[in-house]
């Protein structure tokens, strides 16, 4: 027993001494040279050179002069991407899934949209270095619960406090009513189910009504303090965006029917998980999708094995703005192998890769900062060996918001560590 507790000691201790060993991320004028760089937005560039100066890219193409005082990085055979964006994660906000304490993301109640995931992300989240290292530099960090669970943003994964780290979008999430189980585990009856929905739609609908009715109210010189309603105002009057997470087909189209009814001026449909079943018509009602996991299995049974690797794909093709989400905490390192199933099942390479760099970016309405290589956006990127979506290609370089960040996490450490570890001597 004493060797346990000893043995479970020199862990913690060798854990805590490697995250101290961790380089700090250095900001300064780098140029890389002799690169392929893929823009995404305007084509690729063979034998370029990219230069970061004041956290933007101040240049990039074939024929640029290096400044003099930049560092310089020779990037022969190897690739410069834009940095990932992952539409949907709670990176930050949990750390082990089945610890309590370690999670941050859910607020008691149903309606708590004044709940600011930004305030609770923790900058220090081992996962985030383990995260960025895969070349994931960005992510909507959401809240979860209730119908109205609070505030997601977008969040660069690089910085000392959160308010450094917020990259200029935020926006308010709502869990559509589920009008079927919600998995194999839930043994609700039918008439149980449909009751829990006409319930959960009822209440949904009682809130937008409140809402209304508060920002007649404020008009006033003696409305009330509801910091709930406050958070409201900004989706009612179109500068902030409604994220309804909803999966199934019937769903989807009823969320359609509710966003047009009330007219709201800034949805996104988050999961979309059988969007493939009604692609036309979230392609004709022009609300833009995060869709994902893509590595998940089918909805119903007697569904193909390959739907949810289809999924945006099908939605693509039909016309629908697509990027894609994680919904992960501790695998948002993920993102590009969701990607790249998606490429392989339909979506093609070129356009899954839009699908977690432009897309989300345009989506979040920061694509004058985020999601692709152009001067004067914010250095968000990293060099490859080869095609992020192979698991073969190594990530060797990494910049988010200009800074040269350390390819460097507790999960390269841990291997380095034990490699080749010595087996000590007993005594």
């Amino acid at each position: 027993m004493i060797r346990s507790i000893i043995a479970l000691f020199g862990c913690l201790f060798l854990t805590v001494g490697l995250s101290a060993q961790v380089e700090k991320a250095q900001k300064g004028t780098f140029a890389l040279t002799n690169a392929t760089i893929v823009t995404v937005t305007n084509g690729t560039i063979e034998g370029g050179t990219l230069v970061i100066r004041d956290g933007q890219i101040a240049a990039l193409g074939s024929n640029v002069t290096v400044p003099s005082d930049a560092t310089t990085i020779d990037c022969t055979d190897h690739f410069i991407y834009p940095g990932m964006i992952d539409g949907g994660t709670t990176l930050g906000l949990s750390e082990v899934g089945s610890v309590s304490l370690t999670n941050d993301a859910n607020e008691l109640g149903e309606f708590t949209p004044h709940m600011q995931a930004l305030t609770a992300v923790n900058p220090n989240s081992v996962a985030i270095p383990v995260t960025r290292v895969n070349g994931v530099t960005s992510v909507i960090t959401v809240p979860t619960g209730g119908l109205f669970p609070g505030t997601a943003a977008l969040i660069n994964l690089v910085g000392y406090t959160p308010d450094q780290m917020y990259a200029g979008f935020q926006g308010v999430v709502m869990n559509f009513p589920n009008s079927g189980k919600r998995g194999w585990w839930d043994r609700r009856s039918e008439d149980e189910i449909k009751k829990a929905y006409e319930k959960n739609l009822k209440e949904i609908n009682d809130i937008w009504a409140q809402v209304e009715l508060f920002m007649k109210v404020k008009e006033g010189d003696d409305a009330p303090y509801r910091p709930e309603m406050e958070a409201m105002i900004p989706v009612m009057e179109g500068d902030a965006a409604l994220m309804i997470d909803v999966d199934k087909a019937a769903d989807i189209k009823a969320a359609i029917k509710w966003v047009k009814e009330r007219e709201i001026p800034n949805p996104i449909f988050t999961g979309v998980a059988e969007g493939w079943r009604v692609a036309e018509e979230l392609a004709e009602a022009g609300i833009p999708v995060i869709t994902g996991p893509v590595l998940s299995t089918p909805t119903r049974p007697s569904d193909r094995y390959d739907r949810p690797y289809a999924n945006a794909g099908m939605m693509h093709e039909a016309g629908v703005k697509v990027a894609i989400r994680t919904n992960e905490a501790e695998n948002v390192r993920n993102l590009p192998f969701n990607a790249g199933f998606a490429a392989t099942y339909g979506m093609g390479k070129e356009e899954a890769l839009k699908a977690v760099t432009i897309n989300p970016a345009q989506i979040f309405g920061v694509a004058d900062k985020l999601g692709s290589l152009e001067v004067g956006k914010t250095a968000n990127l990293f060099v490859s060996t080869g095609d992020p979506f192979e698991m073969k290609s190594d990530i060797v370089y990494l910049f988010i918001d200009g800074y040269q960040v350390p390819i460097d996490s507790r999960h390269i450490q841990l291997y380095e560590e034990f490699l080749d570890r010595s087996p000590g001597v007993r005594k």
